[in-house]
């Protein structure tokens, strides 16, 4: 029988095959240790997890979109969103981690040359993940305030400066890094480069302070330090000043799977909700019958699919190539929108078990937060939505 979800995403058969793969690797090796690892100082529950992740790069899950020509399985960008829901299912972190690969790949794939994306795919498809190096302590929202410098010395670039908030940071093999080439043309004078951690072969780059979190605390944060970084100007993507569109249009991007991720709370947090509805006994029975229940859950269903045809929406507008800026912004308004309200009235539902450390509640809740903050923030998100509306 078709599952919703296979039937919402129109998946091929053989990508419900890898669909039920993920879904059995997912049950047996994420489930019960992200939380495991949620509850642990973060060195401990990197080490936990870092074997996961491994074998989840050994199986390809973080490549489902790298070209055939490349390698790769080929998937196109709806079948990518659909495993990337089912992963979030059963940990956002987990989801994130994978999900972060397509971000860090991004501006490659938009603004590198032939031979960089040949490099670029055999990092991943040798089971390497990437960092996305973009935000700095003043240059969150704003990201063209950005203070880290790439100054040009023969045939290579000096990079100074240190990145924050860097998903996958502390395991990345790869990072695609923003710096000021020419400060005095603001957002026009960023430029991006491509630094492969073995074959630049790079000296003065360290990992700084890894991030402890409120929640998707199996999702490695941490500063990305340059000192003195001499890489090759052939790491350069495009042209020197080109960094700041590139960074944006990869963006646009991932705040596709950003939604989609969301969606992966939204639904567990239902399931989770209903579940416990109909085995909850009180007043003679199940507390799903109760009207004011069903009512709850009548909104949280609606929330979240009104959310995945949104994120559905403007895959599909990526996928025929048309500009989806704003509806990228909307579907990762809506999905992360929808993710802190559907959490929040499954713990209601929940009562004093969604608020105990030993239900999957009070997890989910603490993990939604953050995708109203990053890939820019929902409050940017309706600037760019509204901005566009009024054009």
């Amino acid at each position: 029988m078709m599952t919703s979800l296979e039937y919402n995403y129109d998946l091929r058969d053989e990508v419900k095959a890898k669909m039920k793969e993920v879904e059995e690797f997912c049950e047996k090796n994420v489930k019960q240790n992200a939380i495991d690892a949620d509850a642990m100082n973060v060195e401990d529950g990197m080490n936990l997890m870092n074997p996961i992740f491994d074998e989840a790069c050994k199986r390809g899950y973080n490549a489902f979109d790298v070209p055939k020509e490349y390698g790769g399985l080929g998937y196109t960008k709806m079948e990518s969103v659909a495993l990337l829901e089912k992963m979030s299912w059963y940990d956002a972190g987990f989801g994130i981690t994978i999900s972060a690969n397509g971000l860090a790949s991004g501006p490659v794939t938009i603004g590198g040359n032939d031979e960089q994306k040949k490099r670029l795919y055999e990092i991943i498809l040798a089971g390497g993940i990437g960092a996305f190096c973009l935000t700095e302590e003043n240059a969150g929202c704003d990201a063209s305030n950005g203070e880290t410098t790439a100054v040009k010395e023969g045939d290579y670039y000096i990079i100074n400066g240190t990145k924050k908030f860097i998903t996958n940071g502390p395991m990345a093999s790869y990072y695609c890094v923003f710096a000021m080439t020419d400060k005095s043309k603001g957002s026009k004078g960023y430029t991006g480069f491509f630094i492969d951690k073995k074959v630049d072969e790079v000296e003065g780059m360290s990992i700084g302070h890894i991030e402890d979190k409120m929640g998707i605390r199996n999702s490695q944060v941490s500063e990305v330090v340059f000192e003195n970084v001499k890489v090759p100007a052939s790491a350069m993507l495009g042209s020197e000043g080109e960094g700041f569109k590139i960074a944006m249009k990869t963006l646009d991007v991932a705040r596709i799977t950003c939604g989609a991720t969301a969606l992966g709370i939204c639904q567990r947090a239902l399931d989770e909700a209903v579940a416990h509805a109909k085995s909850r006994v009180q007043f003679g029975g199940p507390i799903a019958n109760n009207e004011v229940i069903q009512f709850k859950l009548a909104d949280m269903n609606k929330a979240t699919e009104t959310a995945r045809q949104m994120v559905k929406y403007a895959t599909r507008m990526y996928m025929d190539h048309v500009p989806f800026s704003t509806e990228a912004a909307m579907a990762k308004c809506a999905a992360s929108d929808a993710s802190a309200y559907v959490t929040q009235e499954a713990v209601q539902i929940m009562g004093g078990n969604g608020f105990m450390h030993n239900y999957p509640l009070e997890k989910l809740y603490r993990d939604c937060k953050i995708f109203q903050i990053f890939e820019g923030t929902n409050e940017v998100q309706r600037l760019v939505i509204g901005r566009n509306t009024v054009k």
